[in-house]
């Protein structure tokens, strides 16, 4: 039975469709189409980390989230430590979210 995906897979997805004896249709993306579904992505894994229900499955999740923030950051011509560093920079002059605020208006 055919199945339609129509996105973005990790490098080893075909082979372990095929080795599950299917077969898997793809296509290399260009650089254009590449940045779209990455943030497509981004947007996919960010909504399962939002219906994750226990911590493992946070984590799991904070994983897949990681390694599309790592290929985005790439295609950018940088690497996670420029956007760890940027982090600490915004961290320390704008704090963090360990706090909990929640900002209810302003007057």
């Amino acid at each position: 039975m055919e199945k339609i995906f129509r996105k973005l897979v990790r490098d080893r997805i075909p082979e372990i469709i095929e080795g599950n004896g299917e077969v898997a249709v793809t296509r290399i993306l260009d650089e254009e189409e590449y940045r779209k579904e990455l943030y497509r992505k981004l947007l996919e894994e960010g909504q399962e980390v939002v219906s994750s229900q226990t911590s493992s499955e946070t984590l799991e999740e904070l994983a897949d989230v990681y390694e599309v923030l790592r290929a985005i950051a790439s295609l950018e011509g940088k690497n996670m430590k420029d956007v760890e560093d940027i982090a600490n920079q915004k961290k320390k002059k704008r704090g963090a979210f360990q706090k909990r605020i929640f900002l209810e208006k302003t007057k």
